[in-house]
C-alpha cells in the first residue's frame, strides 16, 4: 500500500477503480492525496495504450494465478507467462498483482527449538561432505508432517529425490510410525529401481532409527544419513516442500475425511507439486521437466 501511495497519479488513479468499491472512493482519494474530480476525470478517459496492454496483461496474470491455485507470486507468474510467449518484466506484473490485490497463499511458520533427548552417534550426516547430486537416484531425503483431519491429526510421510526436488514417495496415515515412513520409501524404490547406492537423508526421528529401517535400507543397498542434532535445516528440502505444501493445499481448507484429504494429496503430489509447480531453485521448471531435461 505504501508503495501505492507514491507511485504515479495514474497508478493512485488504477488502484481506486480497483479497490473503490470495497473501501470506498472518497477515502482512498482521500488517504492517496487525489482529488475525486480528478479521479473520475482519469476515469472518464479513453484508456491509454499502456493501460490497454496492462488490461490485457491483467488478463493473463489472472488466468495463470487461479491455475497455480493461487499459489505463485509474481516470480512464478512471470515465468509461466515468458513459456507462454507472453513479453513483459518481472516488475511490472508485480506492479499489477499489487495494484489488484492479487497475492499468493501464504503460510506463517512458528518454530521452536528442537528438544534432542537421544541420537544414534553411528548414523551421522553423510550428506554435507559430498557435492549435489547431478542426476536422480543418487540422493533422496524424507521426513514426516502433521495434517489435520477434523480434530484429529494424522501424519504424512514423504520421500524426495534432491536432484530435482520431486516427490517419488508418499504414504498417510492415523500413526506416526516406522511402518508410514516405510511405506513410503517402499513406493519411491518400486517407481525409481535405482540400480546404484542411494544416500537417503533423514531427521533424526525415531521413526527412521529403528532398526527394522536400518535393516531394510542395508538390504536394499540404500545408504542412511541423518541430521546433526538439533540442525533442522541439515534437512531443508523437505522442509521447503511442506511450507509449498500447507500453503498451496493446506491453509483455508479442512477436511472431515481422510479419504477426501487423501484425494486432494494425491491431485497435489502427483500432478500440480510434480509436473505443474514452477521451482525457482530448477530455474522456474518442474520437477519432471528438470529430470527431462538434464537427463
Amino acid at each position: 500500500m505504501a508503495t501505492v501511495s507514491g507511485g504515479s497519479p495514474s497508478e493512485r488513479f488504477g488502484f481506486i477503480q480497483a479497490h473503490g468499491k470495497r473501501l470506498g472512493v472518497k477515502y482512498l482519494c482521500s488517504w492517496l492525496n487525489v482529488s475525486p474530480s480528478g479521479y473520475y476525470a482519469w476515469k472518464d478517459r479513453p484508456l491509454s495504450l499502456r493501460a490497454q496492454r496492462d488490461a490485457e496483461l491483467l488478463e493473463h496474470i489472472k488466468k495463470v494465478f487461479l491455475a497455480s491455485k493461487e499459489t505463485y507470486g509474481s516470480p512464478r507468474i512471470f515465468h509461466s507467462l515468458k513459456r507462454e510467449g507472453v513479453t513483459t518484466s518481472e516488475k511490472r506484473v508485480a506492479r499489477l498483482m499489487r495494484e489488484h490485490g492479487i497475492r499468493a497463499r501464504a503460510l506463517k511458520t512458528y518454530s521452536k527449538p528442537a528438544k534432542v533427548k537421544f541420537f544414534y552417534k553411528a548414523i551421522e550426516n553423510k550428506r554435507k561432505d559430498i557435492d549435489k547430486p547431478t542426476s536422480i537416484n543418487q540422493q533422496w531425503s524424507g521426513d514426516i508432517t502433521y495434517l489435520k483431519v477434523g480434530a484429529r491429526w494424522h501424519y504424512l510421510a514423504v520421500v524426495l529425490d534432491l536432484f530435482s526436488r520431486r516427490v517419488i514417495g508418499w504414504a498417510l496415515g492415523q500413526q506416526k510410525s516406522t511402518a508410514l515412513t516405510m511405506k513410503a520409501l517402499k513406493q519411491a524404490l518400486t517407481k525409481r529401481k535405482p540400480t546404484n547406492t542411494v544416500l537417503f537423508h533423514t531427521d533424526r526421528g525415531a521413526e527412521y532409527r529403528a532398526h527394522v529401517m536400518q535393516e531394510f535400507l542395508t538390504k536394499r543397498n540404500v545408504k542412511a544419513s541423518m541430521n546433526r542434532p538439533g540442525c533442522c535445516t541439515d534437512n531443508a528440502e523437505v522442509e521447503s516442500f511442506f511450507h509449498s505444501l500447507k500453503a498451496d493445499l493446506i491453509r483455508g481448507n479442512s477436511f472431515s475425511t481422510e479419504d477426501k484429504l487423501r484425494t486432494k494429496l494425491k491431485g497435489y503430489l502427483n500432478y500440480f507439486y510434480n509436473r505443474q509447480r514452477l521451482h525457482s531453485s530448477l530455474g522456474y521448471r518442474t520437477p519432471a521437466e528438470y529430470e527431462l531435461a538434464v537427463n
